[in-house]
């Protein structure tokens, strides 16, 4: 199993930037995928989740209105868009699965906002 994340690096704030992350090793059209963030000395926390359709989605109140998360279940993919990008929103991001009793992360793609 793993879930590779990418599209992170330096942004400046009000900028945009989308992730992805890529699944393999299980059947990813059946998991409940969600973004997680991390920022230095916090615990980590919940940004976005999309069910296995992706007909339902939702969001921190930290991010709503400014990120969009969907997927392509034809590529095993999974993205978060964000814009309007603040410096609050820097943290390492994770991608998680989640489905039938199981829980998968990925490695985490550094984001920093900073001019």
């Amino acid at each position: 199993v793993q879930l590779v994340e990418s599209g992170g690096g330096l942004v400046q704030p009000g900028g945009s930037l989308r992730l992805s992350c890529a699944a393999s090793g299980f059947t990813f059209s059946r998991y409940v995928m969600s973004w997680f963030r991390q920022a230095l000395g916090k615990e980590r926390e919940l940004v976005a989740t999309i069910s296995s359709t992706g007909s339902s989605t939702s969001f921190a109140g930290s991010v709503k209105g400014r990120s969009t998360i969907s997927r392509d279940n034809a590529k095993n993919t999974v993205y978060l868009q964000m814009s309007s990008l603040k410096p609050e929103d820097t943290a390492v991001y994770y991608c998680n699965a989640v489905a039938f009793g199981r829980n998968y992360w990925g490695q985490g793609t550094q984001v920093t906002v900073s001019s």
